[in-house]
């Protein structure tokens, strides 16, 4: 019996050994208030209300970022400093943003012991944390934040090194786990949803900008380049002369001679006439408004002519051009190449086995973001990879296919409805296209379009090519001038549309046009009409368009909303 006491007493310490190992060194599930626990700063900056709720969908509560355009700011101190010199140590926490996050950060700043006297309440953006570690996005920004506060002990300042090439932001509104493993040989990895992203060693130079370990030496910044230095790689040749035929006079292009107005040009016909079916408004004030002119529509003789108006000759390039005169280049004979400063010791340098890690005293979230909805949950430091696997398996797992099992329910739905996600973005752009000023006159074909393609979003595609050809048809016109097209814009839309619908090969009549200038849509005089007797394109656009003016105004598109 005596001598199975120590056995005993071995067993009994190796289990509790293994009890202490598997326990994190802190996890908050927030599943009890948060307040007496977190402290939220009392910095008139940071008026954005913290609060303890529930994960949309799910009955597991995190900690919420309730308001929008607002500055952040709560904080929670450790019972003890968790050291990060000795051993792993993992960071991991659950965020989910729940309404996008499209500015703003959702990251975990691990703070550092600080000065004796200091208040948690005075949590601010300056407080001086070890590791700031999370996603962040905004404008061209979109990554997992690492960054290491690192005290360079030569000089006793703290310097920012930034992980390079962190991985990207899930780009979805479901719930992720962000984990960072510190490993005793210098290694860290960065994991989302216990996937890894990343891995990186902290003395490498390669994977933090800025090195933790500085150079060795330094450009001199007290040397000067000498008044004599030549960096000229390439001279003018002194002896160069310019030749006695070259014409730095001549144009670059001349009138073209041997061109020949083309038959049935109308040189008395104006591009443009006023509308003879316009009419001044009857509370017209000629007084208070100016004189009425009626609006101008396409001079319809000029739609089956080569052209109307003053024909002038095309200009082509000069043969004879050859512009301003430069003497050739030659080698420098007095080149000494780019200066650089001499290279000098670096006073700041120093020789590293391992990072110096502050201890983490606290962890506090101090965010600036322009959206809600973004809720913590999960938060864990621990000392063990399985215990952070063992927590995001039983935590964050089972929430996750739930969400992910929703949402594809909600694109299959959506994809009967007609519109995928994809689709609605593509027709939130197309509506922002039609409100592009010079489009205007354009404005109501445009949206038809948008809207028929809105109920067969299998067509999408074509409605797309469509809408943007004819802006760029437009713009061309604006930009380059040209020749009148032989079919009005709203013909060439409407083709466009029929042409995608019916997936035709056959050529695009509209590409085949020269661009058109804007001009407000009108009815054509009689006179025309009756050229056109037979087409019934023609008949179905005309009554369309009367319809327009005598009816009710257009219905408001939601784009108009």
């Amino acid at each position: 019996m005596m001598g199975g006491r120590p056995l005993l007493l071995l067993l009994v310490s190796a289990l509790l050994v293994q009890i202490r190992a598997s326990d994190p060194l802190l996890y908050e599930s927030f599943d009890e208030d948060f307040e007496g626990r977190w402290v939220v700063s009392k910095k008139d900056e940071y008026q954005g209300v913290w609060k303890r709720a529930k994960s949309d969908g799910h009955e597991d509560y995190g900690l919420l970022v309730s308001e929008k355009a607002r500055k952040y700011a709560i904080i929670k101190e450790l019972d003890e400093p968790v050291t990060l010199k000795d051993g792993t140590v993992v960071l991991q926490f659950e965020v989910r943003l729940q309404n996008g996050l499209e500015c703003g950060g959702a990251y975990i700043k691990y703070i550092r012991p600080q000065e004796a006297g200091w208040d948690a309440k005075e949590f601010d953006n300056e407080t001086p944390y070890t590791i700031m570690f999370g996603p962040d996005k905004c404008g061209s920004t979109n990554k997992v934040h690492f960054i290491l506060k690192h005290k360079n002990p030569k000089t006793g300042k703290y310097v920012e090194h930034h992980l390079k090439f962190p991985p990207s932001v899930p780009y979805d509104k479901l719930s992720h786990v962000y984990t960072a493993i510190l490993k005793p040989d210098n290694e860290v990895r960065i994991l989302i949803d216990g996937e890894e992203k990343k891995k990186a060693n902290f003395l490498s130079a390669d994977d933090f900008e800025p090195a933790l370990i500085p150079p060795k030496t330094i450009p001199d910044p007290d040397d000067k380049k000498p008044e004599d230095w030549d960096e000229r790689a390439k001279i003018p040749d002194p002896n160069a002369v310019k030749p006695d035929d070259w014409d730095e006079d001549a144009p670059m292009e001349i009138e073209d001679v041997e061109a020949t107005k083309p038959e049935g040009w109308l040189d008395d016909e104006p591009e443009e006439i006023d509308d003879p079916e316009a009419s001044k408004p009857e509370d017209w004030d000629d007084e208070e408004d100016g004189e009425w002119e009626a609006p101008k529509i396409d001079n319809p003789k000029c739609e089956e002519a080569p052209g109307c108006g003053e024909w002038k000759r095309p200009m082509k390039q000069n043969p004879a051009y050859k512009g301003k005169w430069h003497a050739p280049l030659i080698d420098n004979p007095n080149y000494k190449g780019i200066w650089k400063p001499q290279e000098i010791p670096n006073p700041e340098y120093f020789e590293l086995d391992k990072p110096d890690f502050d201890p983490i005293a606290a962890i506090g979230i101090e965010i600036w973001t322009m959206q809600d909805g973004i809720l913590f949950d999960n938060i864990l430091i621990a000392d063990d990879e399985k215990v952070a696997t063992s927590i995001l398996e039983k935590t964050w797992k089972p929430k996750y296919e739930v969400e992910k099992e929703k949402e594809k329910a909600e694109e299959a739905a959506a994809a009967a409805d007609g519109l995928s996600e994809f689709q609605k973005k593509v027709f939130d752009i197309l509506y922002k296209i039609a409100d592009v000023p010079f489009l205007a006159p354009y404005k109501t074909k445009i949206i038809d379009v948008i809207e028929k393609g809105e109920k067969q979003p299998n067509i999408t595609i074509g409605i797309l090519v469509s809408v943007v050809v004819v802006f760029a048809t437009v713009l061309f016109r604006i930009l380059f001038g040209g020749k009148k097209p032989a079919v009005s814009s709203s013909q060439c839309i409407t083709a466009l549309f029929i042409l995608n619908m019916k997936r035709s090969s056959t050529q695009n009549i509209c590409l085949l046009q020269a661009p058109v200038k804007p001009a407000v849509e009108a009815k054509k005089p009689k006179a025309a009409e009756t050229e056109g007797a037979g087409s019934s394109g023609d008949k179905v656009e005309k009554e369309e368009d009367e319809k327009e003016e005598t009816a009710a105004p257009r219905r408001r598109s939601r784009r108009e909303t």
